[in-house]
């Protein structure tokens, strides 16, 4: 990479080698708005899951299939404000990796691994929604927490032998040795894939998962018009048909808040799995700030999950607003009543 700058006003992320990367300079103002920028969503994606997983966990009526994986995905965004995001922002700011290469592979890692886990965790909610409101006789026996615990696992384990298999087997920089040779230097770490895992990624791990996803969600909504209608049409029902109609309703409207938790992972993470998929097949010659500001559209999306949680789920709500105003350290605090009125 060729530099405007004359040698003695560039900087370099390891000062006195000349293997060393070249830092990025972008002033005073601008890294501080993008320190705050960062931070900010940081401590948004840190305290807004775990407002989630502390509900699911501390009370009882939170405990239920759906929300086990809701918490397994409140998990995997913590993850992504802990582990992921802060050594981003430092590497976005100043263009240098200062944390040495073991633990460079243990963030590439995360980085590759996270957003896997997060459509796996969707594709098991939306099958989770798709037995609840398409088949609801059958939903309780097939859909326990034993189930969807396993689904979890399941998960989890994929996912991570997929990421670090690939990453440490140096599958997707097969083929790609002098280019990689050529951007080598001190204070560098970034993921290169190859065409072939370049689209196999995403691929599978993106846009499949998300027609899949599509799919099931639209019938779910053809279903759950269905059952609205007949709910409507139903004047001169019991009360007990009438409490079946509320579950029903609560039901599709867990499935339309859950389709929104989809929509806007697809809008964070597509731009991100575009260049992923196209990159490899322009010789790697998008810029590198454009890359930076979809990996940190991708990395907000974690920081979105729990304000939809807030904003469309009154259970959730009720929750979050107990735990800021301390009520969670009373005696009955997990029994309390957290019906959607």
């Amino acid at each position: 990479m060729t530099h405007s700058l004359p040698p003695e006003l560039l900087m370099y992320c390891v000062p006195g080698s000349n293997a060393s990367c070249v830092a990025v300079r972008l002033g005073f103002w601008t890294d501080f708005a993008l320190y705050l920028v960062f931070v900010s969503g940081m401590l948004v994606t840190i305290l807004g899951n775990c407002l989630v997983i502390v509900s699911i966990c501390h009370f009882k009526q939170l405990h239920s299939p759906t929300n086990v994986l809701i918490l397994s995905l409140a998990l995997v965004d913590l993850l992504v404000g802990v582990i992921v995001m802060p050594f981003s922002a430092t590497r976005t700011i100043h263009g240098c990796w200062f944390y040495g290469d073991t633990f460079c592979h243990i963030h590439t890692g995360f980085e590759v691994s996270l957003p896997t886990l997060s459509i796996f965790h969707l594709i098991c909610i939306a099958v989770d929604r798709h037995q609840a409101i398409c088949n609801p006789l059958h939903y309780s026996r097939e859909i326990t927490m034993s189930v969807a615990v396993i689904m979890v696992c399941a998960c989890w384990a994929l996912v991570v032998v997929y990421a670090y298999g690939v990453l440490y087997s140096k599958a997707n920089l097969a083929g790609l040795e002098d280019f990689m040779e050529s951007l080598k230097c001190l204070g560098s770490c970034f993921a290169v894939y190859n065409p072939f895992w370049g689209m196999l990624s995403s691929a599978a791990c993106f846009f499949c998962p998300c027609t899949v996803m599509v799919c099931l969600y639209t019938k779910i909504f053809i279903v759950a018009k269905q059952h609205v209608r007949k709910i409507g049409d139903m004047n001169n029902c019991s009360n007990d048909r009438g409490r079946g109609g509320l579950v029903k309703q609560s039901e599709c409207k867990a499935a339309k808040t859950l389709s929104i938790v989809l929509g806007v992972f697809i809008f964070c993470w597509m731009p991100f799995f575009m260049q992923l998929f196209i990159n490899p097949l322009i010789g790697f010659r998008s810029h590198l700030y454009i890359q930076e500001v979809f990996y940190w559209l991708s990395y907000f999306n974690s920081a979105c999950n729990p304000i939809i949680y807030a904003w469309f789920y009154p259970s959730f709500k009720r929750c979050f607003r107990c735990i800021i105003t301390l009520k969670i350290f009373s005696s009955n605090s997990s029994s309390m009543k957290l019906s959607d009125k």
